[in-house]
């Protein structure tokens, strides 16, 4: 925070002001201010004309506001445990400013104090700020960082006199400089417009009034001159209606059409009182009169159809605004279909400029929504950047998932991860178990083939060795089915390996040079 040697209400102080982003200003720019619209704000920003007070309103608020602040202030004091100070500052940047009622030496504590309201002192005994005054707390507290503030609504005394304490809420203050920067580029791109006073409808030339006198025979009568000025009055209505003022105006000549068929009924009455019938009297009168209910009528029904016409233009004008601004977002295919509520935001209204206003402040908001969001949704690809390069396979859903607060998505970006790991870890060991059984399974059948050819060759040895004695011992011939089988080549192999103590292989090599003669 960065103090500024500035006196309230100077000129110095003023011009200040309209260099920065004031904290009294914020809560017109977030479109939360009862008494000013934000484009008012634009206007005035734009022109560099400030508004100007009634000497009532100097009296009664301003000049009375401040005595009410020197008043409570002791009160404050007392609260806090320190003396107060009023201060001017900006932040660091240079970019926020805000003048504090009251702010303690070491610039921890700051003071906002309200006059007494009934309204406002109900939401702060139900634990909050009111809304009209919440973006102010913070925007000072974004110039002052690291303080909290002393909220309080009084008269001056201590029985009217109710308080809490406002922590800085970082989320919002993200917001409220995401609406200043949203501010800079309407204003950038603002053109003002003349200031509309209240559409007020002319009222047409009045009917003249209608005198019919009859004795058996119409005596007197201006109704000629009557039917020529209601017909030229009926002619001339304006049927394209789009202004404010167009609509005023009609329902002033609905007004003066309705007058006119009522007068026309009342001296219609009044011949009828002085006698039985006059049948060209009567036409007349009846011709002009549904005339000019018929007009009426077709008019009323005008007003109405084309006013409604009229808002649905400056909805669908508001939304594609909304659109185009969508479409310029890089992460815009990450952005649901948002429901800015437009014609919510008119709902009652029954001016033109007033439904306007409100769509042009919901608009301004329903853009701080989508650049929230986009945020999110930037800050949540960078995490799976830096966390998770290698595992995005594991976040088909992204889409899904976005818009989680960043603390949430980090969470599941470390779960997965987890989770992906464990599971590939798992995997691993049950492929390493499994090629471990195979390999016991391999040595287990080859050790089994191995005692098997011992087997068979001890057999041989044995067989021949029975052979030996019996030839040694001339034993009397046998006959060939009665001979042992010659043993195979692998047993014939595997005796000579157990016999020195060799591999197969070594011992198949051996045999493999020698030289076999058959005996003469």
């Amino acid at each position: 925070m960065i103090i500024q040697n500035l006196k309230s209400n100077t000129e110095e102080w003023l011009r200040h002001r309209k260099l920065h982003h004031n904290a009294s200003e914020a809560s017109i720019m977030m479109s939360a201010s009862a008494n000013v619209t934000r484009n008012e704000l634009l206007h005035q920003k734009a022109t560099g004309l400030d508004r100007e007070f009634s000497d009532w309103f100097q009296k009664n608020v301003l000049d009375n506001g401040h005595a009410v602040e020197a008043q409570a202030r002791p009160i404050a004091e007392k609260i806090v445990g320190e003396d107060l100070f009023p201060v001017s500052a900006t932040d660091d940047e240079g970019w926020l400013a805000a003048s504090f009622d009251g702010q303690t030496m070491l610039e921890d504590i700051n003071w906002e104090c309200k006059q007494w309201n009934k309204e406002k002192a109900a939401d702060v005994q139900a634990g909050k700020v009111p809304e009209c005054d919440y973006w102010q707390v913070q925007h000072q507290l974004a110039v002052n960082p690291g303080s909290k503030t002393l909220y309080m609504v009084t008269d001056g005394t201590e029985e009217n006199c109710v308080w809490l304490w406002v922590e800085p809420n970082q989320a919002d203050i993200e917001r409220l400089k995401a609406g200043w920067r949203q501010f800079e580029q309407d204003l950038a791109s603002y053109v003002p417009t003349e200031k509309k006073s209240e559409a007020v409808g002319d009222k047409p030339d009045s009917l003249p009034a209608l005198h019919i006198a009859v004795e058996g025979a119409v005596t007197t009568s201006n109704l000629p001159a009557f039917k020529e000025q209601a017909l030229a009055m009926i002619a001339s209505v304006k049927t394209d209606l789009k202004t404010d003022k167009d609509f005023a105006d009609a329902a002033e000549l609905v007004k003066a059409f309705k007058a006119g068929e009522d007068e026309l009924e009342s001296a219609k009455k009044r011949a009828l009182s002085q006698t039985a019938s006059i049948e060209e009297l009567f036409r007349t009168v009846d011709d002009v009169k549904d005339k000019m209910r018929s007009k009426r009528l077709e008019l009323n029904r005008m007003v109405t159809d084309q006013k409604e016409q009229r808002k649905t233009e400056i909805i669908v004008n508001a939304k594609e605004q909304l659109q185009a601004f969508i479409s310029d977002i890089d992460v815009k295919q990450y952005l649901p279909g948002y429901d800015a509520d437009f014609a919510g935001a008119i709902k009652g209204k029954k001016k033109l400029d007033a439904m306007q206003s409100a769509l042009d402040d919901r608009l301004a908001q329903a853009k701080l929504d989508i650049t929230a969001i986009a945020d999110q949704v930037r800050d949540n690809l960078k995490q799976l950047d830096e966390h998770a390069a290698d595992y995005k396979f594991l976040f088909n859903d992204f889409a899904a998932i976005c818009q989680k607060p960043t603390d949430d998505f980090a969470a599941v970006v470390k779960a997965r991860i987890a989770d992906h790991k464990e599971a590939e870890r798992q995997r691993l060991e049950a492929e390493r178990e499994r090629i471990r059984r195979e390999e016991e399974a391999k040595d287990r059948r080859a050790s089994e083939e191995r005692e098997q050819a011992k087997a068979r060759v001890q057999e041989t040895v044995k067989a021949e060795g029975k052979k030996a004695a019996q030839v040694d011992s001339k034993p009397e011939p046998q006959a060939d089915d009665q001979r042992p089988a010659m043993p195979s080549p692998n047993d014939m192999i595997q005796v000579v390996a157990n016999h020195y103590n060799v591999s197969f292989q070594q011992a198949q090599a051996w045999l493999a040079t020698i030289e076999f003669r058959v005996a003469a």
